[in-house]
């Protein structure tokens, strides 16, 4: 498939391979997993603030509609690519499945730097990719969410534009958006709050004391600072974040509240008083009990992962861990992993309570979702720990399992239409 061609995409691959591997599906029944059901690239022309006209290019891929519409997030960034939205949108459809979400798997990007767009700049774009896409979404059909790069305005301008298009306001087109038009609680926090609840559950069932654990956050932003701020409640030390300019390191310690003024002020962790910098590659390996890498894909490679030196290893972003990687951490066993579509789960399942009470117009305070979202992600985590162990199998390939195993007894059911 050379429309996908790109390594994140050969990663999602070669994960799937073992996994249907593992499950003994039958090679006819593969690609038709394996393959996405539905492909769009889009040209977005739109008028700069200075008068020029600028051509970007966005990309939307729909994994399956089995189960139900497709959900994933869009995001903005300068290395956006079909291929790597491709796996990423493969990615959600065994996280939504292992979650027990009736959802199929999605993913959307923009090329482009929305650090180097105006608001106003952001807007257009945002309401060309919408207005691109209003054939091939809807609450029944595709719902969006944020992702790296956007966020609940950029939601709000989705939702906009499609409830103009519609003649009524639509609020279940999109998750992740302001509570004031729709959006859920707890729903920002929601991914961060997910990993660090994974990360107690493990140090139960490793038997650590999650008082005494350093923890190492790559990646700054949403999903790692709310990582980290809910890993400093349950009573970890944080002592390394880091983000796309640099990192920071403090051995005893940092002041996450300090540090989230710092970021505030100045958006970055850079320059943070109190702490030595250290770049991203050197983070990764500082000793800790807690791992934490919550940036981009294939972070975690054959070249360190080694070297790494961490009991849990929680993967908040997708994709950090490359299929190389994996064999070196299998030959681990000191190292307990929590796969990425375990552990980020969080925000599909909040996104899944805000599409509900947006269809319900029945909205839920926040205790109640919280209570909602630690019960989805126990049930999913006993049963991976649990497969694992009965198996004697790596988590990722246990979770793996659940969620491709779930997708493909959808499909025989529903069998092949004509």
């Amino acid at each position: 498939m050379n429309i996908y061609d790109h390594p994140t995409f050969h990663m999602a691959c070669q994960q799937f391979d073992l996994v249907a591997d593992h499950l003994q599906i039958p090679t006819e029944d593969r690609a038709r997993l394996k393959y996405p059901k539905r492909a769009l690239t889009v040209a977005l022309p739109i008028h700069r603030d200075d008068g020029s006209t600028q051509v970007f290019f966005g990309h939307r891929v729909q994994h399956h509609l089995t189960l139900g519409p497709t959900k994933g997030g869009l995001r903005y960034h300068p290395d956006v690519t079909l291929g790597e939205v491709a796996a990423l949108a493969m990615w959600m459809s065994w996280k939504c499945a292992l979650a027990g979400l009736p959802y199929g798997g999605a993913k959307g990007g923009i090329a482009c730097d929305p650090s180097q767009l105006s608001s106003t700049e952001l807007e257009r774009l945002t309401r060309r990719y919408t207005q691109e896409m209003i054939p091939f979404i809807g609450s029944q059909i595709d719902v969006m969410a944020p992702d790296v790069g956007t966020n609940p305005q950029v939601m709000a301008w989705m939702m906009d534009t499609y409830s103009v298009h519609k003649g009524h306001t639509v609020p279940s087109i999109v998750t992740g958006k302001p509570v004031g038009i729709g959006g859920s609680l707890g729903r920002r926090e929601a991914t961060g709050r997910g990993v660090a609840y994974l990360v107690n559950r493990a140090t139960d069932t490793l038997g650590l004391d999650l008082h005494r654990s350093t923890a190492v956050v790559q990646g700054y932003g949403n999903v790692g600072s709310m990582a980290a701020l809910a890993l400093a409640r349950y009573g970890a030390k944080v002592i390394a974040v880091s983000d796309v300019h640099g990192g920071l390191h403090n051995a005893g310690g940092l002041d996450l509240m300090a540090l989230e003024q710092h970021v505030a002020r100045h958006r970055s962790v850079v320059g943070f008083p109190g702490a030595d910098p250290v770049a991203n590659d050197q983070l990764l390996l500082l000793p800790c009990d807690i791992l934490v890498p919550a940036a981009l894909e294939r972070q975690i490679t054959e070249a360190n992962a080694g070297r790494i030196k961490c009991r849990i290893l929680a993967e908040a972003a997708n994709g950090p861990t490359t299929p190389e990687a994996d064999v070196i951490l299998n030959q681990r066993p000191e190292i307990f992993v929590i796969p990425d579509i375990l552990c980020n789960a969080g925000g599909v399942v909040v996104s899944y309570f805000e599409w509900v009470q947006d269809l319900q117009s029945f909205f839920w305070g926040e205790t109640e979702i919280t209570d909602k979202l630690f019960r989805t992600l126990e049930a999913a985590f006993v049963q991976v720990v649990g497969l694992s162990r009965k198996q004697k199998i790596p988590m990722r390939l246990a979770a793996l399992s659940v969620g491709v195993k779930r997708v493909h007894e959808a499909k025989q059911i529903r069998g092949l239409f004509p």
